[in-house]
């Protein structure tokens, strides 16, 4: 067997990392193996598998582990284990392989092996049944469940795992500590009880005066364990949260706390994934987790509901504090008393004193507008990194999109619009029209809807480069899929303004402006898949402006996306 057992205090630890000779004997027979390059999720999971954040798993779950797993929470020995971590695979690779007989080489982008998959189960699971037991719903606007229904592999692998070496990191090496090595640490200092902070956002004085105060009431340490691996969609980038960390812990008592980082994928599935976190951070050697109000939550669905209860994962992983060995910190809302010039819980304000607060969203907006930020909510050092990532919108990059039928006027008006833009100045503006994108960007493509997809992704990509470097990139593709678009959406708005236009001129009108007589040639079955007539236009629903050229000149048009961008502060003083 290749794992082998540390014995730190606090409980063992699965170690899949091999010795030289058997690294050796693998590197030559991988020769004959099939491979995969794993997805940046199965980094992340094999990591954690690898270096003992996931003991007692030996590898990724066979359909027996799944299943327990998933119905139960628990693994066929009864061990408490509340999240499926399985391999998926395309079909193709799926049908090179053998259960109890093949090995699967596991690689990453580069292609360099990390490690060896022993194969002993493969499967086609039942997602929405997955999702349901998991998260508790099927509804694809749970990030987690979007993840499953959408962005994994069909097939499961799996079996043991043999390591090679863990994933290779250049960022923070100081600070991606194992679990062994965070338990060595532990004991050096002499910290026998240790309460964990997980977070996947950035600190601010609240969290800090939250974790001094429950380190102290326990008088214990604390560690202050940040995910850094795959969070929620649009969620702060992992180098300006650590950059933020680093500053925060200089506001601690010295030899009191520590950071270190983890290189967790959440999955943001509430109750069940507190369990987790708890099981990891006994697995680093602490005794305590704090867990918050919907920890671990992805907040509301579209219609303003909440996907968990605030209080459904305190109370699933209180009932199973005993059995895990590691005891829970209620979160407690901190607030700030402006009389007293302190923070406490919000159920210890006295009457008639009013809290303040400052949520995600308003500190999000000042960061944009550029506006100050109260020291009584943060330090001044974890500003001055969030405003060195997160600029007023007058200086960020920028990507408007225009999207509409072919001759809806969406190419005269982004022309215009950049002429525009270019003549204001401060930024370099960049045109990605269709056109010009076929001709440079994606010529061998053809227009079948996978081709269609492929080329607006290209664009998204572009624009994407172009807004995170500062730019402004204008975009004029018809684009007719929503689930296109929207990935595009999401790419460019974690980089920066995105700005949806919706060029909405109807089809008649579009067809009386036919210069190439593309229209006709579509309607007598000459071009195939035409979008507006033998192919739909989704008209999205997300747009931030909707304008019509049916009866105003490409120049207004271009002065309603201008007075626009001017209103959400994209550009002006």
């Amino acid at each position: 067997m290749p794992e082998h057992l540390i014995e730190p205090h606090g409980g063992t630890l699965v170690d899949l990392v091999v010795d030289e000779a058997r690294a050796a004997e693998m590197k030559e027979a991988s020769r004959d193996w099939p491979s995969w390059d794993l997805t940046p999720r199965q980094i992340c999971d094999l990591e954690m598998l690898v270096n003992g954040a996931f003991s007692p798993l030996t590898g990724f779950m066979t359909q027996d582990e799944y299943d327990g797993c998933c119905k139960d929470m628990r693994l066929p020995d009864d061990t408490l284990w509340p999240m499926p971590i399985m391999l998926d695979i395309p079909s193709d690779i799926a049908d090179t392989l053998t259960a109890g007989e093949s090995v699967l080489a596991l690689r990453d982008p580069e292609g360099v092996m990390l490690a060896a998959l022993h194969v002993e189960d493969l499967w086609t699971p039942d997602r929405e049944k997955e999702a349901e037991q998991v998260f508790g719903t099927t509804n694809p606007e749970h990030p987690g469940v979007d993840y499953l229904l959408n962005g994994m592999n069909p097939v499961y692998v799996g079996g043991r795992v043999e390591a090679l070496q863990l994933p290779h990191h250049y960022d923070y090496v100081e600070l991606r500590n194992t679990p062994a090595e965070v338990r060595k640490m532990f004991a050096e200092k002499g910290w026998r009880k240790v309460v964990a902070f997980q977070t996947r956002n950035p600190m601010h004085r609240a969290h800090q005066e939250l974790t001094f105060r429950a380190s102290k009431e326990l008088e214990a340490n604390l560690l202050v364990h940040p995910v850094v691996g795959m969070t929620k969609p649009g969620d702060v980038d992992h180098y300006t949260r650590v950059r933020c960390y680093q500053a925060i812990m200089k506001h601690y008592p010295h030899n009191t706390a520590a950071l270190s980082l983890l290189p967790l994928a959440m999955r943001m599935g509430g109750p069940r994934e507190a369990v987790w976190h708890a099981i990891i951070r006994k697995n680093h050697g602490c005794t305590h987790i704090v867990v918050g109000r919907d920890h671990a939550g992805p907040g509301k669905d579209s219609q303003g509901n909440d996907f968990y209860g605030p209080y459904d994962a305190q109370e699933l992983l209180q009932t199973h504090e005993e059995e895990l060995g590691i005891a829970m910190v209620p979160f407690k809302l901190m607030v700030y008393l402006n009389e007293r010039d302190a923070y406490c819980p919000i159920d210890e304000v006295p009457e008639g004193i009013k809290p303040l607060m400052l949520s995600g969203t308003e500190l999000r907006d000042r960061l944009a507008r550029g506006a100050d930020i109260p020291e009584w909510f943060s330090f001044p050092d974890v500003v001055s990194e969030l405003r060195k990532s997160y600029p007023p919108r007058s200086k960020q990059g920028l990507t408007v999109f225009f999207t509409g039928l072919s001759g809806s006027g969406k190419s005269t008006v982004a022309n215009v619009l950049l002429v525009k833009l270019l003549e204001m100045g401060g930024r370099p503006v960049t045109l990605l029209d269709g056109d010009i994108v076929r001709k440079n960007l994606s010529s061998e493509l053809g227009f079948s809807k996978e081709h269609r997809d492929l080329n607006i992704l290209r664009i998204g990509f572009v624009a994407n480069e172009i807004t995170k470097n500062g730019g402004i990139a204008i975009c004029a593709p018809i684009a007719p899929y929503a689930h296109v678009r929207k990935q595009n959406r999401d790419l460019i708005g974690s980089s920066g303004g995105y700005i949806l236009v919706h060029i909405s001129t109807p089809l008649e009108v579009c067809e009386q402006r036919d210069r190439k007589g593309l229209y006709a040639k579509a309607r007598s079955g000459i071009i195939k898949e035409f979008t507006g007539i033998s192919d739909p236009y989704e008209e999205p629903d997300d747009a931030d402006l909707k304008i019509d050229t049916a009866d105003i000149t490409p120049e207004e048009a271009a002065q309603q996306v201008i007075l626009h961008l001017e209103k959400e502060g994209y550009i002006g003083v």
